[in-house]
């Protein structure tokens, strides 16, 4: 049974009945031999990762996105994971990865997800296998106060890729706009920025610090009830920066789907593994919305938009339209009035 919440008006925290539920957890695979690429590709797998990777086809995937449980003891909607010690947990990072690296054609990018203790144990470990290229630190915003300590508010992300030197990374498709403080002119016309109706910006490289990245919330129509939903927009960056459209990317802890709709919206392929039925509907039903929905928050006119600035780009976006409207050609019916 879902459980039943009671949700204020606005709220827009996807949500299921008992029967959808089942009817798209039937939309998923379970595979109980090996399988082909056709055969699971934007597919979401319904299982154990550990058992489901050595089923996969190897040399398959070009971009591995990783959302492990972290060393925390966490309920994941009945599903619980214990949290170990580093032992443990290392040795549970190992087993994934060396069940993922068959899978990974030599130009793959890898990216993993964890919180400031895990990453003590992952970035280590990772560099055994792979070569590091980053680490990323994102601001998460959301976090409880503690009393005797720093609050949390950021995670980091590891990349790193299969070959040193021969991997994708589109330095121009993960560009952010930023507001231009002190604009700079050079003979009286701005330099490296745009002056619009909504301020001045700049399209500048982004760092490995991320700091204009949400954590879903009640009104935002891709929030889950998911205890550790990663935002689209997070993924954005990840998926355009390391692969290509038509690429493969596999996520071995999908959880409520991110990785797979964010992939869809932008022209990838996409496999994920979870174990949890709940979480495999929703990413079903994500995935359904994702048919006709492509927007992802924050991120419009090619580029990542800091936060705080939903006005700009929406009008961005309508001076945008009709541009191309003003460039469309005009048709014999047009023509005639």
């Amino acid at each position: 049974m879902t459980e039943t919440k009671k949700r204020a008006a606005r709220n827009r925290t996807l949500t299921l009945s008992d029967s959808e539920v089942e009817y798209y957890r039937s939309l998923c695979l379970s595979p109980s031999r090996n399988v082909s690429a056709s055969e699971i590709m934007n597919k979401t797998l319904l299982g154990d990762t550990f058992d489901l990777l050595s089923k996969l086809p190897s040399n398959s995937i070009d971009l591995l996105i990783v959302d492990p449980p972290y060393n925390l003891s966490k309920d994941f909607h009945g599903q619980k994971f214990e949290a170990g010690s580093n032992q443990e947990y290392e040795r549970f990072t190992r087993a994934w990865i060396e069940a993922a690296i068959p899978l990974l054609k030599q130009d793959a990018s890898i990216y993993v997800c964890c919180d400031w203790r895990s990453s003590l144990i992952i970035g280590p470990v990772l560099q055994n296998y792979f070569d590091i290229k980053n680490r990323i630190t994102w601001q998460r915003e959301k976090g409880r106060g503690a009393k005797s300590n720093w609050k949390n508010g950021m995670e980091d992300i590891w990349f790193a890729t299969a070959s040193k030197k021969d991997y994708v990374f589109n330095l121009d498709d993960v560009m952010i706009r930023r507001r231009v403080i002190a604009p700079y002119k050079q003979n009286g016309k701005p330099k490296d920025w745009e002056q619009t109706d909504n301020g001045n910006y700049r399209n500048t490289c982004p760092s490995n610090f991320w700091d204009d990245c949400t954590v879903p919330y009640w009104s935002m129509p891709e929030n889950t009830d998911h205890p550790t939903q990663k935002p689209e927009k997070l993924i954005a960056k990840i998926i355009l920066a390391s692969s290509k459209p038509g690429d493969v990317i596999l996520d071995p802890f999908l959880g409520s789907g991110t990785t797979s709709v964010v992939a869809k919206k932008l022209g990838r392929n996409f496999i994920g593994i979870e174990q949890n039925p709940l979480y495999c509907a929703w990413a079903e039903k994500r995935l359904e919305l994702a048919e006709t929905d492509r927007e992802i928050q924050g991120y419009s006119d090619g580029v990542f938009w800091e936060r705080n600035s939903l006005a700009a780009q929406k009008s961005a976006k309508h001076k945008k339209e009709i541009s191309q409207a003003k460039q469309a050609p005009i048709t014999k019916t047009e023509k005639s009035f």
